[in-house]
């Protein structure tokens, strides 16, 4: 990541919702602002918790004249972000889809580095998030980040375009410069074939089972300790969502917002009922119980 006074903007493929932004956001362990399509800000809770996390609303054509308008508000905001070196992450396909390929890239990235370049140096930094699972809680995600784009350069290289081929332009070169960065297969005809052969089921180890087996008491108590969490999760993820892809962000929020509260309440429970160290050893537990719960279930199931 440069760290030599130029803007920074990082450029993500998207792929997982939320959980694209803390992934990032874990990899650097340092100040980062985030935009986020708008649409997902119209509940208030939800923007709320996004606004917590430094990410700001982005609005897209297709959320209407009204909401684009207000980019206007948003833009100054990116910029003072900027400026004061904070590096700002954008995903530049607009919205996320669960698959190894990238949609077109939307305007307002390359909008954005165009305008800030006029005022100081920038850079774009394409990035590529590469997930073993798109569905499945607990799964692992690779994150590389590529050469940064100097945008000032690149704009004096091609300095004979018009302004909307110098957009098409800088929107080509981070498409080609992210997909170099996970396992990318571009949208045809032939994608499911084309990735069962490049990244074929995993095989059940021969260990899994005896494992999951002897495991099996130990999971019943993990799930019983953190069944307000995972019941909490599982209902939002089966009756309220309709988007799928959503599901690993609700399992991490429901975690996020809920064990500090029900531990709060195993402690109170704990220590009312059972000895000081049974008590402590239940509260111990409990810390790893809704990951092991998750962890179990990956363990056992065959798809």
């Amino acid at each position: 990541m440069p760290d030599d006074g130029r803007a920074v903007i990082i450029a993500p493929n998207h792929c997982n919702t939320l959980m694209d932004a803390l992934v990032v956001l874990q990899s650097r362990r340092k100040p980062t602002v985030f935009g986020a399509r708008a649409d997902i800000f119209k509940n208030p809770v939800v923007a709320k918790v996004l606004h917590f996390l430094r990410i700001v609303p982005i609005a897209r054509k297709r959320d209407g004249l009204r909401s684009v308008a207000q980019n206007l508000e948003i833009i100054p905001v990116i910029m003072d972000v900027l400026h004061h070196n904070v590096p700002f992450c954008i995903f530049p396909e607009g919205t996320h889809r669960p698959k190894y390929s990238l949609l077109p890239i939307h305007k307002g990235v390359v909008r954005i580095a165009l305008k800030n370049a006029q005022e100081q140096p920038t850079c774009i930094v394409p990035a590529g998030l590469d997930y073993s699972d798109f569905f499945h809680y607990q799964g692992t995600c690779t994150l590389r980040y590529g050469e940064p784009i100097d945008v000032n350069r690149f704009v004096e290289e091609h300095s004979d375009l018009s302004k909307p081929e110098l957009y098409d332009a800088l929107g080509a070169e981070m498409r080609s410069r992210i997909s170099e960065l996970f396992l990318y297969i571009p949208d045809d005809d032939n994608y499911e074939a084309r990735l069962a052969e490049l990244r074929p089921p995993r095989k059940k180890r021969w260990w899994e089972i005896p494992m999951a087996v002897i495991a099996a008491p130990l999971f019943v108590l993990c799930a019983l300790l953190s069944l307000p969490l995972w019941l909490t999760a599982e209902g939002i993820c089966h009756f309220k969502l309709k988007d799928k892809a959503f599901g690993n962000s609700v399992r991490f929020l429901v975690r996020l917002v809920g064990e500090p509260l029900f531990f709060v309440i195993w402690a109170l429970v704990a220590f009312l009922l059972l000895t000081p160290l049974a008590a402590a050893g239940v509260l111990l537990l409990y810390l790893f119980a809704y990951s092991f719960f998750y962890d179990w279930l990956n363990l056992v199931r065959f798809d």
